[in-house]
């Protein structure tokens, strides 16, 4: 019925901050679906959000609305989206805008959906990892992450490790978490304690865990970071992890991603494992040291 139309259109009308809230709020959901957009191709609609974004005399509410079509329509889960030629085209000025409201977020609620996008982002487009590396993003958002205005649920800490875990693949980011303290901040988050049961704020955690062993053995390349881990005891949690399925709420996810990480650390420092950890952990095949701590009623340590 040409709604996607409609919405952009009042969307572009000048008018009370509500109606683009309203509008916005509206179009994510349809833009959950290819028809939706495709129509949002049709009428340029990746262009007139990139404008919401960067227009800082809007309400931080329809920036923070335009940010969670933005994350809708660059949903890892949505594979017909990855051909969107506009959204490259104005990618630099969506992350550029994406980052600012992130650092400036009165709310964990508008930061969540500001980083939200951001994630997805990185997923969306390597180049994107490269423009927030540029406009500082790694110290924005470890200082979002003491600042508990901003980030104070598993939700908000899920996007900042998700996008941290792919800007480790750029060798620039390494001297970045150094700078800013990065290690420390993952290893936080890897002392994350999830309640026993099934529940969407435990299965956050989880990926809080399972992302940040993820960040810390692509960035274990480097041995100062290494040096770092080892000094900040980040190898024992990592074990901890391992051999105690009820710190990982049972989760195989983050058992592979620990597994991976300690191989990667003791690449650098094997001095750091005791014989028995090096033996189970570090020496076999990684499906034997994974059965082995899979199948494991609690931890031996």
């Amino acid at each position: 019925e040409g709604g996607v139309a409609v919405l952009f259109k009042l969307c572009r009308q000048e008018g009370p901050s509500y109606l683009h809230v309203h509008a916005l709020r509206a179009l994510a959901p349809i833009c959950s679906v290819e028809e939706g957009i495709n129509e949002l191709e049709k009428v340029d609609g990746v262009l007139c959000l990139a404008d919401l974004l960067m227009n800082e005399t809007n309400s931080e509410d329809t920036r923070a609305e335009a940010a969670a079509v933005v994350s809708q329509i660059t949903s890892p889960h949505l594979t017909f989206t990855q051909h969107l030629s506009s959204f490259l085209e104005n990618m630099e000025d969506i992350v550029t805008a994406l980052i600012n409201l992130c650092k400036d977020a009165s709310s964990s609620e508008v930061f969540l959906l500001a980083s939200a996008a951001l994630a997805n982002i990185t997923f969306f487009d390597s180049m994107a990892c490269e423009i927030l590396l540029q406009l500082n993003a790694t110290k924005i958002l470890i200082e979002a992450c003491r600042d508990p205005q901003r980030v104070d649920t598993p939700y908000s800490k899920d996007q900042v490790v998700t996008i941290l875990a792919n800007m480790a693949l750029l060798d620039q980011c390494a001297s970045e978490m150094i700078q800013e303290n990065g290690v420390e901040l993952l290893l936080e988050f890897l002392h994350e304690k999830i309640s026993p049961g099934i529940s969407a704020e435990g299965a956050a955690l989880e990926r809080v865990l399972q992302k940040s062993a993820v960040t810390l053995a692509r960035l274990s390349r480097e041995p100062d970071i290494t040096n770092i881990a080892r000094s900040l005891n980040c190898i024992p949690r990592l074990i901890e992890l391992c051999r105690s399925p009820s710190e990982r709420n049972n989760s195989d996810s983050v058992l592979v991603a620990c597994l991976a990480a300690l191989r990667r650390l003791a690449v650098s420092c094997p001095q750091s494992f005791a014989d028995s950890d090096y033996q189970q952990l570090i020496k076999p095949r990684l499906v034997d040291s994974f059965l082995l701590c899979s199948n494991m009623e609690e931890s031996f340590v």
